[in-house]
């Protein structure tokens, strides 16, 4: 399995090229796509996101939140801001889901480099 992020599947839904689109298409098409539940409630949060896209993206399987996650996730963004990194809120959720089950992370957001050098994140090589 391969988790996938908000901003990697948008850019694979609009039509955008690059290496994180062809992997999401690669991950997709080996239904070896997974999303943390973070991705899910921010998809879901566009007011413009049209039926198809809804529909796909609601049958996609979704990584389950272990016990401590909360915790884990709180300590994850309280390294990052200790160590003078951007830590939203969001992103740590997505990260520590990852990290939780072992999982690289398909993303375009290079926030997420700046996690995965604090945090046991894996990121899918692009």
């Amino acid at each position: 399995m391969i988790a996938v992020d908000t901003s990697s599947l948008l850019a694979f839904f609009s039509g955008a090229s690059g290496p994180d689109v062809e992997a999401v298409d690669a991950a997709l098409a080996t239904r070896q796509a997974i999303l943390p539940p973070v991705v899910l409630t921010e998809l879901l949060s566009d007011p413009k996101l049209d039926r198809p896209f809804c529909a796909l993206i609601e049958s996609l399987p979704l990584l389950e939140l272990s016990k401590g996650y909360w915790k884990r996730a709180g300590e994850l963004r309280q390294a990052l801001l200790a160590k003078a990194r951007k830590g939203r809120i969001a992103d740590c959720l997505i990260a520590q889901s990852c990290i939780d089950h072992e999982v690289a992370l398909i993303t375009r957001d290079d926030d997420f480099r700046r996690i995965a050098k604090v945090a046991g994140l894996r990121l899918e090589r692009l």
